[in-house]
């Protein structure tokens, strides 16, 4: 195996799964395969389009934490797609929100809630 992929597999926290199949991974994990592919690159910008979406509420909720983790690893930068508002306001650091056919940008919001753990979700700040 290539320095390069051992890397990406250790970044995204794969470790020991280099030669298992596909099928043999969980859902969460097959997300890590799918953002170390686009790491792969060494693009500028990752471009995810609801990348959780096919993942339980407690897979998803843990691959949010832990892509906020890859991604200050890995020094990138996302621009993440997504329907879920408390998604979007815990993944993001600015809110595009697009107005109905024919889409426009409706509103710019700033995102300011500080460190994002799975407790930022319950506070006050948050929900806000």
């Amino acid at each position: 195996m290539h320095d390069r992929s051992r890397a990406l597999i250790d970044l995204v926290g794969l470790s020991g799964f280099a030669e298992h199949y596909p099928h043999e991974l969980s859902g969460g994990m097959r997300q890590r395969v799918n953002i170390a592919r686009a790491l792969a690159t060494d693009p500028e910008l990752l471009l995810l389009d609801e990348p959780f979406a096919a993942l339980d509420a407690q897979t998803r909720e843990f691959m949010q934490v832990e892509l906020l983790k890859i991604l200050a690893r890995a020094g990138k930068t996302a621009l993440f797609i997504t329907h879920q508002i408390d998604e979007a306001i815990f993944l993001s650091n600015r809110v595009v929100v697009f107005s109905s056919r024919p889409a426009k940008v409706k509103e710019i919001v700033a995102v300011d809630i500080g460190a994002r753990t799975l407790e930022t979700k319950l506070q006050p700040r948050f929900r806000e």
